[in-house]
């Protein structure tokens, strides 16, 4: 039964051919397409409030050279949010809880914005690994310190991504096993479970919300300090 708990990371095939391709594509055509009309519908309308918003979030801290990211994050945001929110469906795969693609996903990023610092302003990025006024003996291990914390921030989204959200995704199978092999001995301690159940569903939706803004939003602070 341990290992059945984990079958549902396993990515999905038909035929001997992965379907984590499919996966990734489907939540976007459940976007609704922007249409040549002047006055669209309800679901437009919110679809494009809720874009603007999102990507206003994302641009303040910014100034107008990081401004040619936006639809790069705003376009990651969306996807993340779709792909999370969807993989709190039964019987569907979320391949966000993957940590190999969240790395693919942090690490081209994360290493384009310290690029982008070195290209355009190379002391003031290099300025980073030495706080200002350290004490000579103590500058090789804050070099050591500040550059290994630089190097592990592609990890730690990936990382972060993916722990939080197989976490919630193993306790939300766990109890719903609980709940059904309590229903037949003890209903009342079944509806009792059912209740944290319905309760811990709506904290892996804001879960799923949270760790997608967040995952964008540490990529757009990064992109902020080598602009």
């Amino acid at each position: 039964m341990n290992l059945s708990f984990f079958d549902q990371f396993s990515s999905p095939c038909f035929l001997g051919t992965p379907l984590i391709t499919l996966s990734l594509l489907f939540p976007a055509l459940l976007l609704p397409s922007p249409g040549r009309r002047w006055i669209n519908n309800r679901l437009s309308t919110i679809q494009l409030w809720f874009t603007c918003l999102i990507t206003k979030q994302l641009m303040t801290p910014l100034n107008k050279t990081g401004h040619k990211w936006a639809l790069l994050l705003t376009s990651l945001i969306l996807m993340l949010l779709t792909i999370n929110l969807l993989g709190l469906l039964p019987y569907t795969f979320t391949p966000t809880t993957q940590l190999s693609m969240n790395m693919a996903l942090a690490l081209p990023l994360w290493f384009a914005t310290l690029l982008i610092g070195l290209r355009n302003q190379f002391s003031a990025s290099l300025s980073h690994l030495l706080p200002e006024g350290t004490p000579s003996p103590l500058i090789p291990a804050l070099i050591m310190i500040e550059t290994t914390s630089l190097l592990i921030r592609p990890l730690a989204l990936g990382v972060r991504l993916t722990a939080n959200l197989t976490a919630g995704h193993l306790l939300i199978q766990l109890i719903s096993t609980a709940t059904i092999a309590l229903l037949p001995m003890m209903p009342s301690v079944s509806a009792l479970t059912a209740l944290i159940l319905l309760l811990l569903t709506i904290l892996e939706i804001a879960v799923a919300m949270i760790q997608a803004y967040v995952f964008v939003l540490l990529l757009s602070l990064y992109l902020q300090e080598n602009i």
